[in-house]
């Protein structure tokens, strides 16, 4: 093999054409290499390019947009309106939840009325106040329990107020009427006087047919009509102010049955908050 090698060797020096020759061949046929390699690379590099340019650019969806209150309003989609309309005419159905704020009067002040035993008509008020709220909060009403002069009570707003009193204990066997019965009044100088006279009859029918008490008209004084908290609560907020009954006369139901005496407030409330 050695021998082989060298005779290799010794011939191409032997090469009549001597190594210029040898070598351009050598060039020749590196540059032909070199050329057919770059053209190879260059038709890859083209036909790569061609199928870019010749395959079509996929379109690029649009998402629909979920139809909203403009679109609806624009009639975009008559199926969806129609649901959004009927969507919108339950909302506006569903009553919101009736605010209303129940005062349990003299109650954080003083005594109110006293009889002879020491029975206070606070103790009355507020007894008949807690029960108005608690069976209002049961129908689902937002009440506020107040005190006389509670401090939530500067521009009140709500769809109504009632402040609870109960009437004087005093013995007066000769008056005409006699003192038994109740009343109900509101502000003489009434923001919303139609609404405060509409709340008045409220609860003027239904105390009567819950209780059976008479009314005691003539006994309504400025007192009533001119109660401070009127002047404080918010003028578009309703108010009236009941007498419950006279707590000599009207004792046992007041003390007894402080659940009718209730009970008839919450109905007068209910007339008016709900238009019965």
């Amino acid at each position: 093999m050695t021998k082989q090698k060298s005779k290799h060797a010794s011939a191409i020096h032997q090469d009549p054409g001597g190594a210029g020759p040898t070598i351009s061949r050598i060039i020749v046929i590196i540059t032909c290499a070199a050329a057919i390699v770059a053209m190879v690379q260059g038709s890859r590099g083209l036909t790569t390019t061609a199928e870019f340019e010749s395959v079509s650019p996929t379109p690029i969806a649009t998402p629909t947009a979920t139809p909203t209150a403009s679109a609806v309003s624009d009639g975009s989609s008559p199926a969806t309106a129609a649901a959004d309309a009927e969507v919108s005419e339950a909302a506006m159905a569903r009553p919101a939840v009736p605010h209303v704020g129940i005062v349990a009067g003299h109650w954080g002040h003083d005594t109110g009325a006293t009889c002879p035993d020491g029975l206070t008509e606070v103790e009355v008020n507020r007894r008949v106040a807690e029960l108005v709220v608690q069976s209002l909060r049961g129908l689902g009403y937002q009440v506020d329990l107040l005190q006389e002069y509670d401090d939530r009570l500067p521009d009140y707003l709500a769809d109504a107020l009632v402040s609870i009193h109960a009437d004087s204990c005093q013995h007066i066997p000769d008056a005409t009427p006699p003192p038994t019965g109740f009343k109900v009044a509101s502000v003489v100088d009434s923001v919303v006087p139609e609404e405060e006279r509409r709340l008045v009859r409220c609860l003027t029918d239904a105390y009567a047919e819950r209780t059976g008490l008479p009314t005691h008209e003539n006994s309504i004084t400025g007192h009533m009509t001119g109660y401070h908290t009127f002047y404080d609560i918010d003028g578009r907020t309703p108010g009236a102010i009941i007498e419950t009954g006279f707590m000599w006369l009207d004792r046992d139901l007041l003390m007894q049955h402080p659940d009718v005496v209730a009970q008839g407030i919450v109905d007068g409330v209910i007339c008016f908050v709900e238009g019965e």
